[in-house]
């Protein structure tokens, strides 16, 4: 096995302040592919001193980049943009080992990644004041401001792509980022800091210290932070809320889901498990929206289960390297016992299984690795823990409905409220039931797309607060109100007769 000594492994340094920084404690962490367990990097776990330094360097930085006229703040994240369509493919080659993500998902995600840069540079070009005549001989007039340092905690499941929705909109209002990646996958963000230097970016725009929850909690606590952003789990988030409510700061958090897939008997039934099979197992269904809940018509469903068990068995696990591939694993040793825990869950409530269930045949080089074969529980009732939980992972159960009713119930019989399907070809239905379905993104006939025109975000368990679109961007700002007395003379209240209103 790969060690810390091989000459391959590479050892990273935190990046802020527009260079890369020795840390300041002693302590690293060892990144490993999940696939194959190699080593393939260490990285610092920042302490105290660290998160300050950064935290100084954010501040500074912001002193330079607040100033910076809007159109240059937009040509420095075009030319970013630009930059990374150069190494897109570098980038999902990094992205895929160390996530375990297939190569053919992580290209096609990384070929996007600028758009977000692109689209938050030029909106920000239109954010205008207002102002108005009001009552008493007054105008008022509405600024824009940006917050100071934002916090963002990104996650393992899509390093890049969460950290630029996020850093796009902090950066075109003006603001400067202290960023602590997942420790299971540090390694992209901190090149793309590295990468910022190089577009060009002002020192101290993006500043990226490494390590655990401790890290994290050191960040939320900073008195320079101004802003914190979140994507993780709910239990990370009550304590990220926690932090930023003690401190009056704004947050967002993005968090888990258990997405309910509503599946009507006008579809077609192998277009609707195309899209199940995709909506479950892209990313070894490690996505908050990740489909994990199919509730189905009851006199299509086990036709429907048999075209999913069909699209199931046909998918190619292994070698996230193989453009084949179309599963890796799961991210780590907890992720796969927490699936396995749901299966053997499942299995002991009476649900039935439909396929999986058992280990991957895998090949010797892949055998320590973090694999879960992709997993349909049918007949699951509301009370099993397959139905209420998350897993993060490729296992999923499948319902039965008799009716419209019965099928918006079930889907939001959850505490979770972040995405939704709705599979079938009745406009009506489809318009009635997005609007009654507990979700912030609700996809008809489709699922996981995203753009960054279109806003996402959840409530309940899954968090509060929107990533894309204007409202990320506002999000990011702080809005003031100047008022301006255009009267000739000051009414003296005191002085003898004036009147307000």
């Amino acid at each position: 096995m790969t060690t810390a000594t091989d000459p391959q492994v590479q050892h990273y340094d935190l990046h802020y302040g527009g260079a890369w920084q020795k840390p300041l404690g002693g302590n690293r962490l060892e990144v490993r592919s999940p696939a194959s367990r190699t080593l393939l990097a260490t990285v610092p776990d920042a302490g105290d001193a660290d998160v300050a330094a950064a935290a100084a360097a954010a501040q500074a930085g912001f002193e330079t980049w607040r100033a910076i006229d809007p159109f240059e703040r937009a040509r420095h994240l075009r030319a970013l943009g630009e930059l990374i369509r150069s190494r897109t493919g570098e980038l999902a080659e990094l992205e895929s080992a160390v996530t375990g993500r297939p190569i053919r998902e992580m290209r096609a995600q990384m070929g996007r990644i600028p758009e977000w840069l692109d689209y938050f540079a030029s909106i920000a070009l239109g954010l205008e004041g207002e102002s108005n005549q009001v009552k008493g001989g007054l105008v008022t007039l509405t600024h824009y401001e940006p917050l100071g340092v934002c916090a963002l905690l990104t996650p393992w499941n899509h390093p890049i792509l969460i950290l630029v929705k996020k850093f796009a909109a902090a950066l075109a209002a003006g603001n400067t980022c202290l960023v602590k990646p997942s420790e299971l996958a540090p390694v992209s963000t901190l090149l793309f800091a590295e990468w910022c230097r190089e577009a060009g970016l002002p020192a101290g725009v993006i500043n990226v210290v490494t390590g655990g929850g401790a890290t994290g909690a050191r960040i939320c606590a900073e008195p320079l932070v101004q802003r914190i952003d979140l994507t993780g789990g709910t239990a990370t988030g009550r304590r990220v809320a926690a932090a930023a409510g003690e401190r009056l700061v704004p947050c967002t958090l993005e968090l888990g889901g258990k997405a309910p897939i509503l599946v009507f008997d006008d579809v077609d039934i192998d277009e609707a498990a195309a899209g199940a099979a995709f909506a479950a197992f892209v990313a070894s269904g490690q996505t908050c929206v990740s489909a994990t809940r199919f509730i189905v018509a009851a006199p299509i469903y086990e036709r429907f289960l048999d075209a999913l068990k069909r699209r199931a068995e046909r998918l190619l696990v292994g070698d996230p390297a193989d453009p084949r591939t179309d599963m890796g694993p799961v991210i780590s040793a907890v992720s796969r016992a927490r699936a396995n825990e749901h299966i053997a869950a499942a299995t002991a409530e009476g649900a039935r299984l439909v396929s999986g269930g058992r280990p991957p045949d895998l090949p010797a080089l892949f055998a320590d690795g973090f694999y879960v074969a992709p997993t349909i529980f049918a007949d699951v009732r509301p009370e099993m823990r397959l139905f209420r939980e998350e897993v993060f992972g490729p296992v999923v159960a499948v319902t039965p409905f008799q009716d419209e009713a019965e099928a918006l119930a079930l889907a939001n019989d959850s505490p979770f409220a972040l995405g939704a399907a709705i599979w079938t070809r009745d406009v009506a239905r489809a318009h009635r039931l997005a609007g009654k379905v507990k979700a912030g993104v609700v996809w008809i006939n489709d699922h996981h797309k995203n753009d960054p025109r279109s806003i996402w975000g959840g409530h309940g368990e899954s968090g509060y607060g929107k990533e894309n679109g204007w409202d990320a961007l506002k999000s990011y700002l702080r809005k003031r109100s100047v008022v301006v007395r255009t009267n000739p003379g000051f009414d003296d209240w005191f002085g003898g007769g004036a009147r307000y209103g």
